[in-house]
């Protein structure tokens, strides 16, 4: 079915706690006996996940070195890449236009969020910033469509919501439907 309707797919690997901030021999194990699956579903891309939650409060130099060396050493693949999540840099209040901006050539695949910060949340908790429709939030989704354009990226603006903001009540379907026409309008 998904061939006949032309879909993209992008195995994902790894949620919750993936590589465990690279730490887990036996992870890297399971996820590389996992590209077979994802070949079995069709999937050319496949998404890991190389912590979670769990490990933010962790340094994170060393956790990026352990990844990089497991991801990009030892997988052996020509075809490095990364998921952009649009989310997860305004988390780090670090600008996702400015990331994308570094990082387009070596998208593969996306998770678009929009984010507003909750009113009474610190801003050290990770959902402080929390998931809106996409257009109702603080992300430049336009912009970042266009440099994934020029880039030449070939995937899918998959739209995530992993915390829906309170103003939106428990509506995440409608949340979805709204960011997907508003990602179709981004093209």
């Amino acid at each position: 079915m998904m061939d006949e309707r032309h879909f993209d797919r992008v195995y994902g690997w790894g949620h919750p706690d993936g590589l465990e901030g690279g730490r887990s021999p036996k992870a890297f194990d399971e996820m590389m006996a996992s590209f077979d699956d994802a070949k079995a579903v069709g999937a050319d891309v496949m998404k890991v996940t190389g912590a979670s939650l769990m490990f933010r409060h962790e340094p994170h130099a060393p956790m990026l070195e352990k990844l990089t060396r497991q991801l990009i050493e030892n997988v052996n693949s020509p075809f490095p890449g990364m998921n952009f999540d649009s989310g997860n840099f305004l988390r780090l209040l670090s600008d996702p236009v400015k990331g994308m901006q570094k990082l387009a050539k070596y998208v593969l695949s996306t998770h678009i969020k929009d984010l507003k910060p909750i009113k009474g949340v610190s801003v050290d908790e990770w959902y402080f910033f929390a998931c809106t429709p996409v257009g109702d939030g603080l992300v430049d989704n336009q912009a970042l469509a266009r440099l994934l354009k020029e880039s030449k990226y070939k995937g899918f603006l998959a739209a995530e919501i992993d915390f829906l903001h309170p103003d939106y009540g428990t509506g995440e379907f409608r949340a979805i439907e709204k960011s997907v026409r508003e990602l179709k309008k981004l093209g």
